[in-house]
């Protein structure tokens, strides 16, 4: 659920949507860590100025951490081709 709602807002804010890709990797019980990766244009859209974007990204997703329980940490990061 988690993956696919990054997913989905990360295409939103970006200019090349087909380069978005999340992974969920769990680190131990109860931590998981979710990687966006993008574009090397994309990338400081994610973050964004002052790291307000991804600062917004992790709000939202400490919303899931209530109704799952688990922790996330977010990383942006550029898709090599």
């Amino acid at each position: 659920m988690i993956q696919e709602f990054v997913s989905s807002y990360a295409k939103l804010l970006v200019k090349h949507p087909d380069d978005i890709r999340v992974e969920l990797r769990p680190i131990n019980e109860g931590f998981e860590e979710i990687s966006i990766y993008a574009n090397n244009e994309d990338v400081g859209k994610l973050i964004g100025r002052e790291g307000r974007m991804i600062n917004s990204i992790k709000t939202v997703i400490s919303g899931c951490k209530a109704k799952g329980g688990n922790n996330y940490r977010v990383n942006v990061k550029s898709a090599e081709k």
